[in-house]
């Protein structure tokens, strides 16, 4: 079996999808699966990861030519608003967009039970598999031996609350914030780009509202744009702090929990698959829950938990899935 692994701007995109592309192609070399990274229809199965006019372009190509293509349906449009500036404008006709070139697969992967719904309540009628983006454990292989350094770095007295990713309004940045605000007696850090490309590009399409509530940060709130370790931001954590109002999945989350760090999440429906109180504390009330989480013990409880947790969403064990999808295309 050949796959054609395309991921379209490839050399642009940051964050979560890249690092799920990473992970696909970590589970293909693990199982000695030949692939290129080109589009190339004389392969088996035609695979791709982000849908730009190039993508669209070679399914269509691939479905005249008789290769069935296979779409990790990452990001509904939906996702897309609430990032950056113009994203809400842009949403809708995105959506259209996608919808249209969703279709063109012959089956989506889609990262959660959640993406999966709201692909399906879009319209779009192709056979669908839930597949975990996963975490790789290798990527944080040692980040324990990072944690004195890394406090030092940024000057953080723990119990360290955390976030890591894009600093965007979607993924709670106002709540973020005003949290660190009312909790001026616990240190919060939030590792990661400070803009949606990490680039000049990116600064100009920040919102006025993101930079203002940056700038406006209290003392106690720190963004350290983008690390070039992520392990430091593991290491230095303790509570991992994730008040995002929509996600697909949340590869952070699944790395935080796999490093044994208790996870604060808001109650929404793409974390029905946590147990609040047991591997998570899901809630809208953050403060009351930092509060509870000063508790050490607590903490190694649901710490505990959540690394337990966490295994099911290994490399090994969403390979297997992956696997069956091209077997069944």
């Amino acid at each position: 079996m050949r796959i054609s692994h395309y991921f379209e701007w490839e050399d642009k995109i940051t964050g979560g999808l890249k690092q799920s592309v990473k992970n696909q192609r970590k589970i293909l070399d693990r199982r000695g699966i030949d692939y290129t990274t080109e589009p190339d229809l004389d392969a088996d199965i035609l695979h791709l990861n982000n849908m730009g006019p190039k993508s669209v372009y070679y399914a269509k190509k691939a479905k005249k030519k008789g290769v069935p293509v296979v779409i990790h349906a990452h990001n509904p449009a939906k996702d897309f608003g609430g990032s950056f500036k113009f994203s809400n404008l842009i949403a809708g006709p995105m959506q259209h967009y996608l919808n249209y070139a969703y279709s063109l697969g012959d089956h989506l992967i889609c990262p959660s039970k959640h993406n999966k719904e709201v692909h399906e309540r879009n319209g779009i009628d192709v056979e669908k598999t839930v597949v975990s983006n996963g975490f790789d454990s290798e990527k944080l292989e040692g980040y324990e031996d990072l944690r004195e350094e890394y406090l030092e770095r940024y000057d953080l007295e723990p119990p360290v609350v955390f976030c890591v990713g894009h600093v965007i309004p979607r993924k709670g940045l106002e709540a973020f914030v005003e949290t660190a605000r009312n909790k001026p007696e616990l240190d919060f850090v939030w590792f990661g780009y400070i803009n949606p490309t990490g680039d000049f590009m990116g600064r100009l399409l920040q919102t006025r509202k993101t930079k203002k509530i940056i700038k406006n940060s209290p003392e106690n709130c720190t963004f350290t744009g983008f690390i070039e370790d992520v392990r430091g931001a593991f290491a230095a954590g303790d509570i991992f702090f994730f008040p995002t109002k929509d996600e697909n999945e949340g590869m952070a989350l699944l790395e935080a929990m796999s490093t044994g760090k208790p996870p604060l999440v808001r109650d929404i429906e793409v974390f029905d698959w946590l147990e609040s109180g047991e591997n998570a504390l899901k809630t809208e009330n953050f403060e009351n829950a930092l509060e509870k989480l000063k508790d050490e013990e607590l903490r190694e409880r649901i710490g505990t938990n959540a690394e337990k947790r966490s295994e099911e969403f290994s490399l090994d064990r969403i390979g297997d899935k992956i696997a069956s999808v091209y077997n069944s295309v």
